[in-house]
């Protein structure tokens, strides 16, 4: 069921809620009559930050306008023909609104679509079977919003209760002055002759002793009517400070936490829509109630009575700043952070909003937004409110912008499009802390004025935490420190303290969040792969998990030590897969081809079970970013024994050149897919199709020169070979045996490959298979002994 369909179901507030979402910026018409063309367009596929998506956006317009004339060509008949007009008229409008900015269509439509889709889950939640039971979040927000209804009436009450009180002092002061002209009627007697003093004097005195004692009566209902007034005025701030405190130290602090945790792959912290309209209906509620409070004390200074209502208005009138000040320097907030691995000389973009901006009216006098670059110490002395004299830690250009208020979502934002890092000053390094571990941050801040510069506020925020590197070398270990602290770093902590040890399920969660995000897949890491990794990082041959689970890793043993008998950390190695795997072969890994997390040992005790010409693919340990093919065959040094085999392994750069499917098409010994999936079956919708074939410049004609490049190691411990043979689809079919024991200079005593020593090697094989074969070795010698057929 569409969107639409259910939010025209909606009722009461909810109902509500949806109709304000249209006006003359997108008629609610339009939403009706074009429902399905608008749920079906890829509207978060555009970037609202990148002036680049303009042309996007531009088509994606000019298609409303169509579809809106479409319909209007459709319309028949005496109804129609008014329908006809209207929706004319609306395509017109739009294209008059929107055809400069059309950015800020997009911005609409994507508002008014996840308004919609959160006020249908809400209703649906609502009314779902099971006793009206909510999940939590919706408990949550009817929590809030009972709170919300709750001092909006107490805010309605005080209100009705200070026009009491005015009317009230009003009829006071007349009374007051009537008294006033009845002493003035008094001292005027005197003047009279004695016989008519007498007869007025007791009649005006009565009336003056009345009148006192009304206004001594009066006046104590006066005061108890303020001191009630005031202590209602302090249940409300206790409510607002309450509310304020739910929705800005945990709605909000967890929205920020969501988003920290997105930097490694977690799921989206959600847009802040939501967020917004709390912190508006706050604001509006608070600039009520100090309305209120600065009108109570204006009339207490029109009629100033003895009594402790002055100490309460000025506390409470200190104690409605303090909300509103807390409010607005917290709802300063960056919707977009700069990236978390920040690259000297290279463009960035950021966004920070005011989420209290449009109800408060700032952007009538827009303020200025400036980004600077700060080190860690600098971000400790800020938020100890220490001087730091506008120091800096690097210069940022482009490093201003104006906020800017979008009416159609009601958003005040300040886009930062442009920034590029010029240059970075480090603080003195000590110990084993490297240029990649050190953290930075971008500070953000502006100042702006609220009711007619009567309060002016200052506000800052830090951005995540930023390494900042000068080589794409350093992006690998930055990207650890970025992880690790993004993983690891508790809400409210001191920039940037983060614990130096973590139990080893906490990495798990992280290493996997990281994993499926970067390769983009809902396969993540099973508890197979996460005790590889964890006999990987202690060095254990354990593969029970619960071996595991109350184990720490230290950041040392994360990223700073090699693996033992290694040149590289655990890091390095993980981050190698999950590079190899996003660029090649995440589509193989969603199908479940790849088993990768599988050792040496462990591969030969599966594949010893299974057919000659079983294989799986498994990541290498000893190189960076490989993988390799272990697949069982026979021995061919001892008749009836079987052994298996190890590929040499391929990285991103043979996956440049050919890609697995095909190279494993082109391998004839390779059968089935382990355990027994035929590998046709798995490969052959990723196979290059024979009529666009071509291979480092030969033609589909032409046969395929098998390379050697497969290692192993024989009963009696020497190194032997298999060939890659050619793929059966672009060449004659040969059948190709496996090569007796050659002593050669690629393999150590292991039968491992060493990998630089057979780098020329394999350059060379390219370049002979760049050459056509005919002229290769037509008019030269044979080819070389390791090449022959």
């Amino acid at each position: 069921m569409s969107v639409w369909i259910q939010a025209q179901q909606l009722q009461g507030e909810a109902l509500h809620q949806m109709q304000s979402l249209y006006g003359q910026h997108f008629p609610i018409e339009v939403r009706h009559y074009l429902s399905q063309w608008i749920e079906a367009q890829l509207w978060d596929s555009v970037d609202l930050e990148n002036p680049q998506e303009e042309f996007k956006a531009k088509r994606m317009l000019d298609s409303l306008i169509q579809e809106l004339q479409k319909k209007v060509e459709h319309q028949v008949g005496e109804d129609g023909f008014l329908l006809k007009i209207k929706l004319g008229h609306y395509a017109t409008q739009l294209k008059n609104t929107y055809d400069r900015c059309p950015l800020e269509l997009v911005r609409c439509i994507k508002h008014i679509l996840y308004t919609e889709q959160r006020l249908v889950r809400e209703a649906t939640n609502a009314s779902s079977p099971g006793g009206g039971m909510l999940d939590s979040m919706s408990q949550k927000y009817q929590q809030l919003n009972q709170a919300f209804e709750e001092l909006r009436l107490l805010t309605q009450d005080t209100d009705n209760d200070l026009r009491k009180l005015q009317h009230s002092q009003e009829y006071f002061i007349i009374q007051y002055q009537e008294s006033l002209h009845i002493q003035a009627q008094l001292g005027n007697l005197s003047a009279l002759p004695p016989s008519d003093r007498v007869l007025r004097e007791p009649a005006l005195l009565s009336k003056r002793a009345t009148m006192e004692a009304w206004l001594t009566r009066e006046a104590n209902t006066l005061q108890k009517y303020r001191l009630d007034l005031a202590e209602k005025h302090q249940k409300t701030l206790q409510l607002l400070r309450k509310q304020q405190t739910t929705i800005l130290d945990d709605e909000l602090i967890q929205w920020k936490r969501r988003q920290q945790l997105a930097g490694n792959g977690g799921p989206p912290e959600g847009a802040l829509d939501v967020l917004q309209s709390w912190c508006e209906k706050l604001a509006e509620l608070i600039c009520q109630n100090r309305q209120q409070i600065r009108r109570a004390e204006h009339l207490r200074q029109q009629l100033p009575i003895p009594g402790p209502v002055e100490e309460l208005l000025t506390e409470l009138n200190n104690t409605i700043t303090d909300i509103i000040s807390a409010l607005v320097t917290s709802t300063f907030i960056i919707e977009k952070h700069p990236p978390q691995v920040l690259k000297t000389q290279t463009k960035f973009a950021a966004t920070v909003r005011l989420l209290v901006g449009g109800k408060l009216n700032v952007h009538m006098n827009p303020p200025q937004v400036k980004a600077t670059i700060i080190s860690e110490q600098q971000a400790k002395a800020l938020l100890k409110n220490e001087n730091t004299r506008n120091e800096s830690s690097g210069e940022i250009l482009n490093n201003s912008s104006v906020m800017e208020y979008h009416q159609t979502t009601g958003t005040l934002s300040a886009h930062f499009r442009n920034m590029s890092l010029k240059r970075i000053k480090r603080s003195d390094r000590r110990g084993a802390e490297s240029v990649t571990e050190e953290k930075f941050t971008v500070l953000f801040e502006s100042q702006f004025s609220v009711g007619g510069n009567e309060l002016v506020f200052q506000v800052k925020t830090l951005s995540l935490p930023v390494v900042v590197i000068v080589h794409g070398s350093q992006d690998n270990n930055a990207t650890a420190t970025v992880l690790w602290d993004n993983a690891f770093a508790e809400p409210g902590r001191v920039p940037f303290a983060i614990p130096d040890k973590v139990m080893w399920p906490q990495l798990c969660d992280a290493l996997n969040m990281k994993y499926k995000a970067e390769v983009q897949s809902n396969r993540g890491l099973s508890e197979e792969n996460l005790v590889f990794l964890a006999q990987k990082a202690f060095s254990s041959a354990s593969t029970s998990p619960e071996d595991y689970r109350s184990m720490t890793m230290s950041w040392s043993q994360f990223n700073r030590e090699s693996l033992p008998g290694r040149n590289f950390t655990f890091w390095q190695w993980f981050d190698g897969v999950i590079e190899l795997m996003k660029k090649h072969l995440k589509l193989h890994w969603n199908d479940g081809a790849i088993l990768g997390f599988v050792n040496k040992q462990q591969a030969q005790d599966m594949l010893m079970s299974k057919p000659n010409g079983t294989f799986l693919l498994r990541f290498s340990d000893s190189e960076i970013g490989g993988i390799t093919i272990a697949w069982v065959a026979e021995n061919p040094n001892k008749a009836g024994e079987r052994m298996v085999w190890n590929l040499m392994p391929y990285t991103t750069k043979d996956f440049s050149i050919r890609s697995l499917a095909d190279r494993i098409s082109d391998l004839n010994h390779l059968l089935f897919l382990y355990p027994d999936r035929p590998k046709d079956e798995v490969f052959s919708k990723y196979y290059t199709p024979p009529h666009c074939m071509h291979f480092s410049g030969l033609l589909s004609g032409n046969p395929i020169i098998p390379i050697l490049m497969v290692i192993n190691t024989s009963a009696d411990g020497n190194p032997t070979y298999m060939d890659h043979a050619a793929s059966p689809s672009v060449s004659h079919p040969h059948i190709y045996g496996i090569y007796p024991p050659i002593n050669d200079s690629m393999l150590d005593g292991d039968g491992e490959f060493d990998l630089e020593d057979t780098m020329d090697v394999a350059r060379h094989v390219e370049e002979l298979l760049r050459r056509p074969i005919e002229n290769q070795w037509s008019a030269g010698p044979s080819p070389p002994a390791s090449l022959q057929i």
